[in-house]
């Protein structure tokens, strides 16, 4: 379980380090997009810090599995995510 606030506070995202890495991220990260941080509690640097911190170290093959939408990959999500370019 990693903590990864800012959508709202007190967030977690549940990682299964087997082959392949699997991440249950609820309201954290969506294949091109982030969950909203318009809520109260929400915060839009502590998200974004919240995924580099915790998400980009983890495998390029890892499996993403949102709270909602399409199935995506960290090493998708970091070559082509609108919100977080440039990592």
């Amino acid at each position: 379980m990693l903590d990864v606030p800012g959508h709202s506070p007190g967030h977690v995202v549940y990682v299964v380090r087997t082959a392949p890495p699997t991440v249950f991220g609820g309201d954290v990260l969506f294949r091109g997009s982030i969950g909203r941080t318009d809520f109260p509690g929400g915060d839009l640097d502590q998200l974004l810090g919240g995924i580099r911190a915790k998400l980009w170290p983890l495998p390029d093959g890892t499996v993403v599995y949102p709270g909602h939408g399409p199935v995506t990959t960290v090493g998708e999500e970091k070559r082509t995510n609108p919100f977080l370019s440039g990592d």
